[in-house]
């Protein structure tokens, strides 16, 4: 049972309890994600009585820029550094800072990129910092919600459950348009569009010249298009070159910088060195519905529509990232992929623990038929002894048994924010 430490106005971070655990015995923790989706808040809230800078703040980004072993060594014992991606080479100095006192909790850092990734970082601090990824709000967290999908299926307690109620499931298409930006979720539709458009303009015209140089930005935000409108396919970057007009090596270079800005994700190919007949490529998904939706134009009505296919991708992205959410507080070191064969059978996303594997499907349909389980029977097949089990999320309100899939079964959507899932 999940504790949320925030108050109760506002929406709960189960990854808390994580950093407030790392805090305790490692002397730097480093939260990174997207901008907007509440690392500052949480931080400052955890610790209302720390020390703050922001590298926001032009001035003193230039001090720590100009002189930054000078910076940390006027700083107070303990501080929190928020959007330290700005400054690089302040990380060398908060080592030497560390080495000379390696006492826990003594820096929380702040990005809105991931440092990990970035060219210009000389500095990993290997062995004194824990990296904790914060992503847009869950479901879960937005219903605030104890029990996690997730974990249920890795501790193989899925059972059928009979609803009385007929399907589809409502609210999904509300869920993947609002997305878990929090501040668009207190905005009508329409508003929230607007919000998505500034903020767009503002990565582009700040961060992005923070961690790559871009020839042209535009070119930049119509790559974040394309691949809205793709999110959820292989990726093919001879393809998008075509469409684009641009290099092979700028959409490589492109796609690189949307990913360290946690703005798309790519998801590697599951493989077992034995399954020739596998595809390898990866799949790319739009970390957050909401601002997928915001890019193609996809509203709450498309939904409904019985001629729309706007929502199958997006609907397999919101997925994907709520799982992924979920595993912060179920099992970080969870591994995440998809399965792709040469007949075109697939499953949508792969998880791994040790030597123990999940598949998951996605269906907007609220009815299965025999052929939803054949991707995940033939994952069953290929990884052997390793399955243990998986779930076919779809729009029916019963979770119900797959045939001839050993473990599987066909789950509501909404349990993935339900308490009492399954």
């Amino acid at each position: 049972m999940l504790n949320p430490l925030v108050s109760a106005s506002l929406h709960p971070r189960y990854l808390q309890q994580q950093i407030l655990d790392a805090l305790s015995d490692t002397p730097v923790v480093c939260i990174l994600g997207p901008r907007q989706v509440g690392k500052t808040t949480l931080a400052r809230q955890l610790l209302p009585e720390r020390a703050y800078t922001s590298f926001d703040d032009t001035t003193l980004l230039q001090a720590a820029r100009v002189d930054p072993m000078g910076f940390v060594a006027g700083l107070p014992d303990k501080m929190i550094l928020d959007e330290v991606q700005r400054v690089p080479d302040l990380l060398p100095a908060i080592k030497l800072a560390v080495d000379r006192d390696r006492r826990p909790g003594r820096f929380i850092l702040t990005g809105s990129a991931n440092l990990l990734l970035l060219p210009n970082v000389q500095e990993s601090l290997a062995g004194r910092m824990e990296v904790i990824y914060l992503n847009p709000l869950s479901e879960q967290e937005k219903h605030h919600c104890h029990d996690t999908l997730l974990e249920t299926l890795v501790t193989n307690r899925l059972k059928p459950a009979i609803s009385g109620e007929p399907p589809p499931v409502t609210g999904i298409a509300e869920a993947v348009v609002r997305g878990g930006y929090p501040e668009p979720n207190t905005r009508t539709e329409q508003r929230a569009r607007q919000w998505y458009r500034q903020y767009l303009k503002a990565i582009v015209q700040r961060d992005v010249k923070d961690i790559a140089s871009i020839r042209d930005s535009d070119e930049l935000l119509h790559l974040l298009e394309l691949m809205a409108l793709r999110t959820g396919n292989l990726i093919n970057v001879n393809k998008l070159a075509q469409d684009l007009g641009l290099q092979r090596e700028t959409v490589g270079r492109y796609l690189s910088v949307l990913e360290r800005l946690f703005l798309v994700r790519t998801l590697p190919a599951w493989h077992r060195n034995a399954a020739r007949r596998l595809i390898k490529a990866p799949k790319i998904h739009i970390v957050d519905s909401g601002l997928g939706c915001a890019l193609t134009g996809a509203t709450t009505s498309d939904w409904h529509r019985p001629d729309s296919n706007t929502f199958g991708g997006l609907l397999e992205s919101f997925v994907v990232q709520q799982l992924i959410c979920q595993s912060g507080w179920v099992d970080r070191e969870l591994r995440f992929s998809h399965y792709r064969d040469k007949d075109q059978v697939e499953v949508d996303l792969v998880i791994e623990q040790g030597d123990r594997l999940w598949g998951v499907e996605v269906k907007k349909a609220a009815s299965i038929q025999p052929r939803d389980g054949r991707g995940l029977a033939r994952l069953a097949e290929q990884a052997g002894r390793s399955w243990q089990g998986g779930m076919l999320l779809y729009t029916g309100t019963s979770t119900l048994p797959l045939a001839e899939v050993p473990g599987a079964f066909a789950v509501p959507v909404d349990q993935l924010w339900k308490e009492h899932a399954v």
